[in-house]
């Protein structure tokens, strides 16, 4: 006869307990719900729109298969095949090196604004305008009639550009 045997382990509740107050289950679920606030659901979201909407283009039929950030596009042309393609007329904060989480915020708000209108929009018509000296294609689009570039900076997310410094997002 065994007087003191092996201890159970901790309970359900014990356990459920024990995982609310660990700063690690903490961390984990802050961590996954940025994963899937700033990676999938943009992923999904850019999936839809590039197999619902096509655009007519110089080039011919266009997808927008990505959008990087309010003002920075990827498209896939018949001819040209697939390639960054930046927005002209407008400017939006940076998603990629922003200078300051504000910019970062604003740039997330920006690239949604503009899968928002591209998800509204029943014609999307792309003119190409040739090749930034970054790399990018440079296009101007219109969304039903109405230049992109008008819409962007009337919803307050982005700032008419024409070329030259840009201004900078972080006060």
């Amino acid at each position: 006869m065994v007087l003191f045997g092996p201890a159970r382990g901790p309970g359900f509740v014990v356990r459920l307990l024990q995982r609310l107050v660990s700063l690690r289950f903490w961390l984990r679920t802050a961590l996954g719900l940025a994963m899937l606030g700033l990676v999938i659901v943009p992923a999904l979201a850019d999936l839809v729109n590039a197999v619902t909407k096509t655009a007519q283009s110089d080039e011919g039929s266009c997808r927008i298969l990505n959008v990087i950030d309010g003002d920075t596009i990827t498209l896939m042309c018949g001819e040209s095949g697939i390639g960054r393609a930046q927005i002209q007329g407008y400017d939006t904060p940076q998603t990629y090196a922003p200078h300051c989480v504000g910019e970062f915020l604003a740039a997330e708000q920006a690239a949604w604004d503009l899968r928002t209108l591209i998800q509204k929009a029943d014609r999307i018509e792309i003119v190409h305008q040739g090749m930034n000296q970054d790399g990018p294609a440079l296009v101007s689009i219109t969304l039903d009639g109405i230049d992109l570039s008008r819409l962007m900076v009337r919803t307050g997310h982005a700032r008419a550009y024409g070329g030259g410094p840009r201004a900078v997002w972080c006060l």
